[in-house]
């Protein structure tokens, strides 16, 4: 019985350490980079992201070691709430169907949605202060802002890339 409970542990073992096999990203070519993220899951794509942009996040501001982890809980805890925030609003209208009461309606709406968004980023200025010095929360804003043009410009509107505008944030 131990034998088998022994061999059992050793194979999950094995198992475990597949998915959670580490890989080379930056030698590794384009290619097989794409061929990796296309066998994963939805959702472990979704947590290769994260970790990737928290770990750039983290190169960025240079945060210290022993901070990293309260850090990156922080960090990611305002993004869900950001996320959470952002999807209270319902962009997909065409304002030209709009009659004028309901152009107003949306337009003090996305006016709303962009306090909300406001207060929440300066609640986590404050709460990230404990962490790291203001001057690199000021510094991780503003490298926010352009990550965001930086993903805007490479992501494709109406399946082409030509002629493509910038989304705007409400």
């Amino acid at each position: 019985m131990k034998k088998i409970l022994f061999i059992l542990f050793i194979i999950s073992g094995f198992g475990l350490q597949a998915q959670v096999k580490s890989y080379d990203w930056k030698n590794m070519s384009r290619e097989k980079r794409k061929e990796v993220i296309n066998s994963f899951s939805p959702e472990e794509r979704k947590e290769l992201l994260k970790e990737f942009r928290n770990n750039m996040v983290i190169d960025i501001l240079q945060v210290a070691p022993e901070d990293k982890t309260e850090f990156t809980e922080v960090y990611n805890e305002y993004l869900d709430n950001q996320k959470k925030i952002q999807n209270q609003f319902d962009s997909n209208f065409d304002p030209e169907k709009l009659n004028e009461e309901e152009a107003k309606v949306k337009l003090q709406q996305s006016f709303d949605l962009g306090q909300k968004l406001l207060d929440n980023k300066k609640k986590y200025a404050d709460k990230m202060q404990t962490v790291i010095p203001c001057q690199k929360v000021l510094k991780l804003f503003q490298s926010e802002g352009m990550m965001r043009e930086k993903m805007n410009e490479r992501k494709p509107r109406d399946g082409n890339n030509k002629g493509s505008k910038p989304r705007q944030n409400p």
